[in-house]
């Protein structure tokens, strides 16, 4: 099941996307269920937003694939390396992401994001389906020469419009663990990978981060990416597109 939030006239809804159809719930998933109003649009008439606003955080997991790692010339960590993004870098679908003054090298990072569906604290990573509402696809932009400078990467992770979610939430993964993970930059493909070479796997991934926070509803884990970033500028469009779940279009502006 693919839900979606998205805009027809001004207040934002959640709906479950069907083929070109997009079904009305009546209020939001995450504490109300899945209640279709009845009411259905076509997407073509619908603005898209990002599928959700975590409530609390999104974690972000770095240095989770070896051959990214590799061609940053960093060492792979012995531990997963977390950082957070707050929700103010959350934009959705389509929507301009202005590159920050403080930097001249952003980069893209193509991902595939979990999305919590309940409150938890250290979950079992053989229990961590329990809590996972559903998956999404993420682009981590990073302040590349900030994340160089900066002892700490709030800034480099956290700027406004650094994390691009969508263009839904995909309830129904049978394997997170082995799925493509495209990248391209003015149609040109730069990432080409998959979820299977990710060093720890994606549950034990959530089990982490609930070692360290507790998860709200709502919050957002991304997993890292696979080899082959690069930089964006004024004018590009990135595509990030994960298997099963679908693509993620972000445009850059100065």
């Amino acid at each position: 099941m693919r839900i979606a939030r998205f805009v027809v006239d001004s207040d934002p809804l959640y709906g479950v996307v069907d083929g070109n159809d997009i079904h009305v719930l009546a209020g939001d998933p995450f504490f109300q269920g899945i209640k279709t109003t009845g009411a259905t649009h076509s997407l073509d008439d619908v603005r898209l937003l990002a599928p959700i606003i975590p409530r609390s955080k999104v974690v972000g997991f770095g240095r989770t694939y070896r051959e990214h790692a590799k061609e940053l010339g960093n060492e792979v960590p012995a531990e997963p390396l977390m950082f957070l993004k707050p929700n103010t870098s959350v934009v959705g679908h389509g929507d301009p992401v202005t590159l920050p003054e403080f930097s001249k090298e952003v980069s893209f990072e193509a991902e595939l994001a979990v999305v919590i569906g309940r409150i938890c604290k250290d979950v079992p990573a053989d229990k961590a389906q329990d809590v996972i509402f559903g998956y999404t696809v993420a682009n981590d932009l990073t302040a590349r020469d900030a994340q160089r400078t900066d002892p700490q990467w709030a800034r480099a992770k956290g700027f406004d419009g650094s994390c691009p979610l969508g263009p839904w939430i995909e309830t129904e993964i049978e394997d997170a663990d082995d799925l493509s993970i495209v990248s391209r930059v003015n149609g040109e493909v730069r990432q080409d990978g998959t979820t299977n070479d990710m060093i720890w796997p994606v549950n034990e991934l959530v089990a982490r981060a609930s070692e360290a926070f507790t998860l709200l509803p709502g919050d957002v884990i991304m997993t890292g990416t696979p080899a082959g970033v690069g930089l964006v500028n004024a004018g590009d469009v990135v595509e990030v597109e994960v298997e099963g779940i679908g693509t993620l279009r972000t445009v850059f502006r100065r």
